[in-house]
C-alpha cells in the first residue's frame, strides 16, 4: 500500500427507500442531461428556434444514448455472457454503457428528429450535431464522475502519489489495495476541456463556421484522448487481457478518422453553419402582374 495513495470505498448507492435506490451514476446521468438541457435552450434562443422542440429531444437523446450505450457494450465487450442472459440486458443502472454504442444511439436518435423537425425549422442534420456535441462533452465529463462513484473503468497500477486504491474494485482484475491511475478523473478533466473549447468556438465565430467543423473536432479529440488514456487503464472485461491496444482503441480508430474527414468536409464543402432561414414572400412589393389583386 502506498503511503500517498487515496483509499477510495465510497459507496455507489446515496440512499435507497424500500426496493429504490439512489445511486450516483444515475444523478450523474440527470446532472448531465440538465445541462444539456439548459445549453439547448441558450442555442435555441440565440438562433432563433421554438422552444418547444427542446422536449422532443431530450426524448429522443435520452431514449437513443441508453440503448445506444448499453447495446454497445452488450455487443462490443461481453456479447457471449449477455447473449447467454439476456435479462441482464436491461439491468443498465448495474453500470455497463460504451461511449462509442453512445455516439452510434445518439447519430440514429438525431437522424430520426432532423427527418421529423428539422426542414420546417430550418435546420439540418449536421447542423444538429454540431451543437450536440457541445453538450454530450459536458454531459461525458459528469458521467465519467459516475464511473468514479461506482469504482468501474479504474486506471492500471500506478506508484504516482494520487494513485486510488480502489476497494470495490473487480475481484478478477486482482487489483484491491494497489494504487491506480483515477482513469475516470483523467477523461473526465479531459472532456470538460473539449466542452469549453468547443463552447468557446461556437459562441465565438459562429457566423465563420463551417457545418461539421464542430463535429469533426469533437470525434478528434475525444476519441484521441480515449486512445490515450487506454493504455493506462486495466482491462475492463477479460476479452481485453492480453491484448496490445484494447477494445475501447481499436473502436476510436475509425472515431478519429471520421473526426478528420468532417474537418476535411467542413473546410471543402461544408454550408454556413447556421439555421436556414426560410424566405418570406412580401406581397407589399410583389410584381403586381403575378399577383393581381382581386376585384
Amino acid at each position: 500500500m502506498s503511503f500517498l495513495s487515496i483509499v477510495w470505498n465510497v459507496d455507489p448507492e446515496i440512499f435507497s427507500i424500500g426496493p429504490v435506490s439512489i445511486r450516483w451514476y444515475s444523478l450523474m446521468w440527470i446532472i448531465g442531461f440538465y445541462f444539456g438541457v439548459r445549453l439547448f435552450m441558450w442555442f435555441f434562443k440565440r438562433e432563433g428556434l421554438p422552444l418547444k422542440l427542446i422536449d422532443p429531444l431530450l426524448l429522443t437523446m435520452v431514449f437513443s444514448v441508453a440503448i445506444g450505450a448499453r447495446l454497445g457494450h452488450v455487443f462490443f465487450y461481453q456479447p457471449d455472457y449477455y447473449l447467454a442472459n439476456p435479462v441482464e440486458i436491461l439491468k443498465i443502472w448495474e453500470g455497463g454503457l460504451s461511449s462509442h454504442g453512445g455516439a452510434i444511439g445518439i447519430l440514429l436518435g438525431l437522424w430520426w428528429f432532423v427527418h421529423k423537425y428539422g426542414k420546417p425549422n430550418g435546420f439540418g442534420y449536421m447542423w444538429l450535431l454540431d451543437r450536440m456535441v457541445i453538450a454530450v462533452a459536458l454531459c461525458g465529463s459528469f458521467i465519467r464522475l459516475g464511473n468514479l462513484m461506482n469504482s468501474e473503468i479504474i486506471g492500471a497500477p500506478t506508484d504516482l502519489p494520487w494513485g486510488f486504491e480502489f476497494i470495490r474494485s473487480y475481484e478478477w482484475q486482482k487489483l484491491y489495495g494497489v494504487p491506480c491511475h483515477p482513469a475516470q478523473i483523467y477523461e473526465s478533466l479531459t472532456y470538460l476541456g473539449i466542452f469549453f473549447l468547443l463552447f468557446f468556438l461556437y459562441k465565438k465565430y459562429l457566423g465563420r463556421l463551417r457545418q461539421g467543423f464542430l463535429f469533426g473536432l469533437f470525434f478528434i479529440t475525444v476519441f484521441v484522448a480515449r486512445f490515450l488514456i487506454e493504455f493506462i487503464k486495466a482491462p475492463q472485461v477479460d476479452a481485453e487481457i492480453g491484448m496490445t491496444i484494447n477494445i475501447g482503441q481499436i473502436l476510436s480508430i475509425p472515431c478519429i478518422m471520421a473526426g478528420i474527414c468532417l474537418i476535411v468536409y467542413s473546410f471543402k464543402r461544408g454550408k454556413p453553419d447556421v439555421i436556414e432561414k426560410k424566405p418570406v414572400y412580401d406581397y407589399r412589393t410583389a410584381d403586381s402582374n403575378k399577383h393581381p389583386k382581386k376585384k
